[in-house]
């Protein structure tokens, strides 16, 4: 292993958090809908996720190459800008976690990343060229084209066992839920775990550790692995809820549709070296879903409140990003604050999510304060005939409890006399 000093040191374990909040942030992504459709139990689920994003990131570092070379210039990044930098990205993490709202965990380590190195050297550090192509339009384009992919993934699914019982065709859904899952789950580590390796790798080569150009070395590949392994394995079942009962009510075709989808999106952007928000493409893909589905119903005002989060992911972090970038400038003492303000704000925040606590246990049930149906289904609903017998029932029902049987009268009782 390179010599590192204390400042590396922090900001290794740093990136080694954000890589652990990265996993239970974005377990949703692999196993919402399975969960949501009774596929797999919810424990199974993110145990298996775990596992096979440890796989997953084994098997490329092209990501890792896009965020440690080309998305800011090396000349110049001291390793105080990448402690900054994953502080904005975990903040962030953990407040749209604790309000359950799946954003993007690689979005908010670019922000932070950004929104740093201009505090540190200008406008001119950032490869505005990389940032546009690689990660602005891939974040536009992959829900749209997870969208679309699934919306005629599930009309497909659906006209091909139109003349099979539901019985019948459920249990093999399930199976291929279960298996396009892993598939996104292993593209999950394919993609998400490099960009950890990718930051670490930059703060050696602004450490002076290693030489710029290099690739991770391996006990990065090994420890960015097995962090996101663990905090996979951890389960973030606010978000988990959210993308699986918040946007739309799934069935397993829906759900095999959705997660085969997005697994293909995310599995060629990784080979292209793209760093794409596995978040965006299977939120899209499960959009997609819902709208495929005749009768299926997208609950917009979920998606909008994401959409926002979205659009805010970027500059909100790269702001704490830039503010930590200043505080840490200032010397020894301004790491450590840093340092100490990061350990505060992740412990207060977890202090919170204890008010209300989600799990395994309750990660199936709709929330008290869940989202009324829109205005469209419910008119849709008030507009529908009710089903044979319904009105004949309710009319008979309302009969016997409307219309009270005679008082039982008393032979001892003087007949009634009729009033003058």
């Amino acid at each position: 292993m390179e010599h590192i000093t204390l400042l590396l040191a922090i900001v290794v374990v740093t990136a080694l958090v954000f890589d652990f909040t990265n996993g239970f942030h974005d377990t949703a992504n692999a196993m919402a809908t399975t969960i949501s459709t009774g596929a797999l139990k919810p424990k199974t689920a993110v145990v298996m996720s775990a596992v096979l994003n440890l796989v997953g990131a084994f098997l490329s570092v092209e990501v890792a190459k896009t965020i440690s070379k080309g998305l800011v210039n090396e000349d110049g990044i001291q390793p105080e800008v990448i402690l900054a930098a994953l502080v904005g990205a975990i903040l962030w993490n953990l407040v749209t976690w604790l309000v359950g709202l799946p954003s993007s965990s690689s979005h908010a380590l670019m922000g932070g990343l950004i929104g740093a190195t201009v505090a540190s050297i200008g406008v001119s550090g950032v490869n505005g060229e990389v940032v546009v192509s690689k990660v602005l339009i891939p974040a536009v384009a992959a829900p749209i084209v997870a969208g679309i992919a699934a919306t005629l993934g599930t009309k497909l699914t659906y006209k091909i066992g139109a003349k099979t019982s539901e019985k019948d065709t459920a249990k093999g859904y399930r199976v291929g839920q279960i298996a396009s899952a892993g598939l996104v789950s292993l593209a999950h580590g394919t993609n998400d775990a490099q960009k950890t390796m990718g930051i670490i790798t930059l703060a050696l080569v602004a450490g002076g550790t290693l030489a710029p150009g290099s690739n991770p070395p391996v006990w990065v590949i090994v420890s960015a692995g097995t962090a996101i392994a663990l905090g996979t394995a951890l389960g973030g079942w606010r978000i988990i809820r959210t993308m699986g009962k918040g946007l739309t009510d799934l069935q397993p075709q829906q759900g095999f549709a959705a997660q085969t989808s997005a697994a293909t999106v995310i599995l060629a952007s990784s080979h292209l070296g793209f760093s794409l928000s596995t978040t965006h493409s299977v939120s899209g893909a499960v959009m997609g879903a819902g709208l495929g589905r005749k009768g299926g119903v997208v609950r917009w005002s979920t998606a909008t409140r994401m959409f926002v989060a979205w659009g805010l992911t970027l500059p909100a972090a790269g702001l704490v990003g830039a503010g930590a970038e200043y505080v840490a400038r200032q010397g020894q003492w301004g790491v450590y604050v840093v340092a100490a303000f990061l350990a505060a704000s992740c412990v207060a925040i977890w202090l919170v999510s204890r008010r209300q606590p989600v799990d395994h246990t309750n990660v199936n049930e709709v929330e008290a304060d869940a989202e009324p149906d829109g205005v469209v289904t419910t008119a849709i609903a008030a507009v529908t005939p009710p089903p044979a017998g319904t009105v004949a029932a309710v009319a008979d029902e309302d009969l016997k409890t409307t219309i009270p049987a005679p008082a039982p009268t008393d032979p001892a009782a003087p007949p009634a006399t009729a009033a003058v």
